[in-house]
């Protein structure tokens, strides 16, 4: 199965981002990256860097350059899981194309190809990844191409579903893993996979699963029960994920214990109110 296809499995309920979203939060990005080299170039000019001989100053102008127009979406990226400022302000995320939260790797490869061929190292400003993404059916840059990515938007009309079943035989299992620490992003793909799972063919089902399986029980510390269908499997988690997240939101609405509940009123008119 190709990833283009797990993509699809998993992100048919997301948007992918297009141009008009996808250029508000790049020139957000640049204006921000355009500040960072102005204050960088004042303390430099302040610190005696322009008395350097040209060469040494033409070097440390480009290490400048490059850790800036590369490093700031490299390092955000991976450390935001695929959200830079202006993203986030324009409520876009990057993912792999299967859905998956990105790495450092893809981050790092996205930003190379930014510098290089998409945005500045050609001479063209951006012409690069204007037409390739318009050319795209995903509206893919050639970074994205390269990273195996795509630009998803974050914001959009929340669709009701009914919550996923806990299988029976899995109960028990499922009330002793640590599903509290399952990301968000994983969650939700999984939600997503087990929503359309009757309208992937039995190849991709399987490996998709697969793929999503080993990702919840790397988080959960724990391998996947033998003998237990996938679907089962990550249904549990899900099911459990959400009677804790349901039992904590109860918790904080009504801090009366239920021993406090069961507690017959007292008689003495001076106790404390319960």
């Amino acid at each position: 199965m190709s990833h283009l296809v797990s993509g699809e499995a998993v992100l048919l309920e997301m948007r992918v981002a297009r141009l008009a979203s996808r250029g508000l939060a790049f020139v957000l990005d640049v204006l921000l990256q355009f500040l960072t080299l102005l204050v960088l170039f004042l303390i430099l000019g302040a610190a005696g860097v322009t008395g350097f001989d040209g060469a040494l100053r033409s070097a440390v102008t480009l290490a400048v350059l490059v850790l800036v127009l590369v490093g700031y979406p490299v390092i955000t990226e991976t450390l935001t899981r695929g959200k830079t400022v202006g993203k986030a302000a324009a409520g876009l995320r990057v993912v792999r194309t299967d859905g998956g939260p990105i790495r450092f790797r893809h981050a790092l490869v996205r930003g190379l190809a930014g510098f290089f061929v998409d945005f500045w190292g050609v001479g063209l400003f951006g012409a690069v990844a204007v037409i390739v993404s318009l050319s795209s059916r995903n509206s893919q840059r050639v970074g994205d191409m390269l990273a195996g990515t795509l630009v998803v938007r974050e914001r959009v009309p929340e669709q009701s579903s009914a919550p996923v079943p806990m299988p029976p035989p899995l109960a028990g299992w499922a009330a002793t893993q640590r599903v509290s620490g399952l990301p968000n992003d994983l969650a939700l793909a999984v939600r997503q996979y087990l929503g359309r799972l009757h309208e992937l063919a039995p190849e991709a089902a399987h490996t998709l699963g697969q793929r999503l399986a080993g990702e919840v029980s790397a988080h959960l510390g724990s391998p996947v029960p033998p003998n237990v269908p996938i679907p089962e499997y990550l249904a549990a988690v899900l099911a459990e994920r959400r009677t804790r997240e349901e039992t904590r939101q109860h918790q904080r609405q009504d801090p009366v214990t239920e021993q406090q509940r069961d507690q017959p009123p007292s008689d003495n008119p001076f106790a404390p109110p319960s």
